[in-house]
């Protein structure tokens, strides 16, 4: 039963104090009507009062959401298992804003097993009631599905048209056979060739596979092939030999767990920010028999276990009832009569639930990638959205910046500034530069100078364009140093920055002694990453340039009587420092004079 809170003086925090202390499903509503959220509890009373406690103890979101409501309503149920069921289909009903909603909505394909007196077998999108059609599926994979659909076609003589097969039709001789007839593809019983117990014994062969109990018909066609042969009838034994080599080689290439025998369902999860990438295995007799990839999506910061609970009963919702065991990752915050939740540690059954989570780690992948092509504004978008709530930044990171230090030895000392802007690479903005106020190898007095002089000249040029974010790329004595730059100029409010140490990937701060958890799989570590790893690019190639300029001047230059002009002249006549050294002392002295020839063969030839 429905119980809604009805407009009167009473507050929606007094409302929800009346509700009951049973299991149901609760509807919040915004001013203007709308359901903007909907829950399920095992305790209506005791879940929806966490809502309205002292703001400091929401999240943002959560804060957000309670800001909204205006109303409240609920639904009484006999159990946890009903209240999952029913939040399902108001979700789907009323699609709220605040709920974790489907991601993915195309349709998957399903195979159907039509329920005439002569069934077809084919593949839809679209289930259809009331016609006694049997629906297996859906499946992930539109080609897994038409490999199955092939297999039964090869091993069974199905029909594939879609006349109106029936017992009357087929006595007054409706119809005539077709080509199919006449290649063996199919056993015609449009003119009753084939009788509909045979035919019905086919149509169940196929619907024990569909369901996962493919042994049983193995078994079945052995124990076939040996009473015929006992009887001497070998071209029929060899019918069933031929049915049993096809399918074994179709088993040959099905996923078969090393659990054998097992019927099992498997949840995994893998979750990016308020987004979640489910994956569903459905195990029967050993074997996997379905797969399915779904995506959530939710306003606000759910529990993982109400994220599985909504997994969960999505699935129930498409494949109905679960098996009695259901391998989990965590325990889900809902309670299903006669299904028992288990979290392996070990064994088959952990493998089973590592299989999962690398199809959901995969399809996360995919689905950022997929993101990133089809619609790279809103992927940058949600990428910067991800880093400024890591970070707890005030403003979007539109504009990063990062700095790396690069030498060797102490000797040529340089620093690189890239320039990330809408998360993308900003080329035209990237600096480079020569340390010039410190001695030796010194990383943090030389990160000090180059966040200075990059700073001081932009508050000069373009104070509006300061960056929200700076990444400095060492460990805590590079980031205090360019801290203590930021202070100098002023500008410490106005800026977010973080080191971002190489050894483990932390992100680092000053001022605070552990390092700061990022999600490895997470976008806003890998746009931290890549801006550091294009800073050590582009320092490391201005280093390398440096060294080989002056390697070639330590080389000629060193030479009593090579000034710049004759320096030039022999590279671009030679090419290369140990193509002058090899060159005959006649064509040296040519160019720069005979005394001079022997001092440069002499000395590069001697080195």
């Amino acid at each position: 039963m429905d119980y809604l809170c009805t407009e009167d003086p009473m507050t929606v925090k007094e409302k929800i104090a009346l509700f009951p202390h049973s299991p149901g499903v609760y509807r919040y509503y915004d001013a203007e009507g709308r359901v903007i959220y909907v829950g399920k509890a095992k305790d209506l009373h005791k879940r929806v009062a966490q809502y309205f406690v002292p703001a400091e103890r929401l999240n943002t979101k959560t804060r957000i959401l309670v800001s909204k409501i205006a109303d409240a309503q609920f639904s009484v149920v006999d159990s946890e298992a009903d209240a999952l069921l029913l939040e399902n289909n108001l979700i789907k009903q009323y699609k709220p804003k605040y709920n974790i909603l489907l991601k993915d909505s195309k349709t998957y394909p399903w195979i159907c097993v039509t329920g005439e007196e002569f069934p077809r077998v084919f593949i839809t999108r679209r289930i259809e009631k009331g016609k006694g059609n049997r629906y297996f599926g859906p499946y992930s994979s539109a080609l897994h599905a038409r490999n199955l659909v092939d297999f039964f076609g090869e091993i069974y003589q199905l029909r594939t048209c879609t006349l109106k097969i029936t017992s009357d039709a087929i006595l007054r001789g409706k119809f005539r056979p077709c080509l199919k007839f006449h290649i063996g593809k199919c056993g015609a019983p449009c003119v009753g060739k084939v009788s509909q117990k045979e035919y019905a014994q086919d149509i169940e062969e196929i619907v024990h596979i569909l369901s996962g109990r493919g042994s049983e018909v193995i078994r079945h066609y052995k124990a076939l092939m040996a009473e015929a042969a006992e009887r001497l009838a070998f071209e029929e034994a060899q019918v069933y030999k031929d049915k049993l080599r096809t399918l074994e080689r179709h088993y040959s290439k099905s996923i078969i767990t090393q659990a054998a025998d097992t019927d099992a369902d498997v949840f995994s999860l893998v979750f990016d920010g308020t987004e979640a990438f489910g994956n569903f295995l459905r195990i029967r007799g050993g074997a996997i028999v379905q797969s399915l990839n779904l995506g959530f999506r939710s306003q606000i910061e759910e529990e993982q276990a109400s994220v599985l609970s909504t997994f969960i009963g999505e699935i129930e919702d498409k494949f109905g009832q679960l098996s009695p065991e259901v391998i989990v990752p965590f325990l889900p915050d809902v309670e299903i009569p006669g299904v028992e939740f288990k979290i392996p540690q070990r064994g088959d059954k952990l493998a089973l639930l590592e299989l999962s989570a690398k199809n959901a780690k995969e399809f996360h992948f995919n689905s950022i990638k997929q993101r990133e092509h089809t619609d790279p504004d809103a992927f940058r978008m949600s990428v910067m959205q991800e880093l400024q709530k890591a970070l707890g930044m005030k403003e979007l990171p539109r504009h990063m910046e990062c700095f790396d230090n690069s030498n060797i030895q102490g000797t040529n000392p340089v620093a690189s500034c890239v320039v990330f802007r809408n998360a993308e690479p900003s080329k035209a903005d990237y600096r480079r530069f020569k340390i010039k106020t410190v001695v030796g190898a010194n990383d943090y007095a030389s990160m000090k100078e180059v966040v200075n002089r990059r700073y001081s000249r932009m508050l000069a040029e373009n104070p509006d364009d300061l960056p929200q974010l700076i990444v400095i790329d060492g460990g805590k004595g590079q980031l205090e140093f360019a801290h203590q730059a930021l202070a100098e100029l002023g500008i410490l409010e106005r800026v977010t920055v973080v080191g971002l140490a190489k050894r483990l990937e932390e992100v680092i701060r000053v001022g605070d002694p552990y390092p700061l958890f990022i999600d490895r799989n997470s976008q806003a570590l890998k746009v931290l990453q890549r801006i550091r790893d294009e800073a050590h690019r582009f320092g490391i190639t201005f280093h390398r340039n440096l060294r080989s300029k002056a390697a070639i001047q330590s080389a000629l230059r060193e030479i009593k009587g090579v000034g710049e002009k004759t320096e030039q002249r022999l590279l671009m006549h030679y090419g290369s420092v140990a193509r002058i050294a090899a060159a005959p002392l006649e064509e040296l002295s040519a160019l720069v004079g005979a005394d001079l020839a022997v001092k440069i063969h002499d000395y590069l030839n001697n080195d």
